[in-house]
């Protein structure tokens, strides 16, 4: 309720400004004295129907918040204390680099939407490996995004991947590798089997010389074609990895209402809902279930992540429904669910991952 008090104030400046005081004051108040138990009182509810494990780790919910709203590593342990079980840190490049320049974070609260043209601003993984180094709350799995700087020809993007992937894999509980994101030119080209081949061979390769191998997650786009999709989950089925992400933010623009909706960059919120989810729901039906999927986009509500979770995905992550709902929306995202499981005869949300793919007839997105 506090939230909705203060949001229009908030909404009357910047957004990355706005997001910026925010995330100070979460850090600050989960370094304070009494703080953080009072905070985790009042925000960090838990059922045990909720709980999830994939590639041997054990998520108290499903619940987590997408790269992007954490990029220095810092603010891993306020947002644990709000409820989530997982924090994807970054995306992070190997080297520091400011992004693209500002303004560049746009709120579309007709269409609970963000449009964002950040640029992969990264503090560098020497940075954000000092960040990870530092004591935290052993309830929460963390995650690393990765990605390539935007100076580097994409002919030499492996060796951006590779070096940050060893700089941070073994700080993280997974590493989640980024090839989607429609901020950084040519990234996207990423998807083509070749070239996404060389990059996964190479990872696996560093990977399998950990003395503790990481999960690898691979974040697809939503702007692909079907044959792509299909094309990215074989060659990453081939490669080994842990997980798809589906998805990062689009580059659509059907539908939306807001006088911003021109600006440039990726869309996230409310209008990615359905493509996201049907996305899910092949990448499910392409692996037959066997690779589980993070499903991230447009998730407001408990609702949502119950249809994405019913379409496909075993995790879900959010980061725009922050923005619109405030701290509160863990707990009641969670609570909900809950309901929502029980009120369907489900007893976890294993039990309910997948259920609506596996019951209507297969097809493409």
């Amino acid at each position: 309720m506090l939230y909705h008090l203060i949001r229009p104030l908030l909404f009357q400046i910047d957004a990355e400004r706005a997001h910026d005081a925010v995330t100070a004051m979460f850090r600050a108040a989960s370094r304070a004295p009494l703080l953080p138990r009072l905070i985790s009182a009042l925000y960090a509810w838990n059922d045990p129907a909720l709980a999830v494990e994939w590639a041997g780790l054990r998520f108290a919910g499903p619940l987590g918040i997408a790269a992007g709203f954490d990029k220095r590593a810092d603010l891993v342990d306020a947002l644990a204390l709000l409820g989530f079980s997982h924090v994807e840190v970054g995306t992070v490049t190997p080297r520091p680099q400011p992004g693209n320049p500002h303004p560049r974070l746009f709120r579309l609260p007709e269409d609970l939407a963000l449009i964002n043209r950040l640029g992969f601003n990264s503090p560098g993984m020497v940075a954000v490996a000092q960040a990870l180094r530092a004591p935290r709350s052993h309830t929460v799995i963390v995650g690393v995004n990765i990605g390539k700087n935007r100076d580097t020809p994409l002919e030499r993007a492996v060796e951006d991947y590779a070096a940050t992937f060893v700089a941070l894999a073994p700080l993280a509980d997974y590493v989640a590798v980024n090839i989607s994101s429609p901020n950084t030119p040519g990234l996207r080209r990423l998807h083509e089997r070749a070239t996404l081949e060389e990059l996964l061979r190479e990872l696996m390769r560093l990977n399998h010389s950990l003395p503790h191998p990481r999960p690898i997650a691979l974040k697809v786009s939503p702007d692909e074609t079907p044959e792509q999709i299909e094309e990215v989950v074989r060659a990453g089925c081939e490669a080994g990895v842990a997980a798809f992400i589906a998805t990062n933010t689009t580059l659509a623009r059907e539908g939306l209402r807001s006088r911003l909706a021109g600006e440039t960059g990726g869309l996230s919120g409310r209008p990615l809902t359905s493509r996201t989810r049907q996305v899910i729901r092949t990448i499910y039906r392409l692996t037959c279930g066997k690779s589980p999927v993070i499903g991230v986009g447009g998730i407001l509500t408990a609702e949502d992540a119950y249809a994405h979770i019913r379409a496909g995905a075993r995790l879900v992550q959010l980061y725009t429904g922050m923005v619109y709902a405030g701290p509160a929306i863990a707990r009641e995202i969670k609570r909900g669910l809950a309901q929502l499981l029980r009120r369907d005869g489900f007893a976890s949300v294993t039990e309910a991952t997948g259920v609506d793919a596996q019951r209507s007839a297969p097809h493409t997105a």
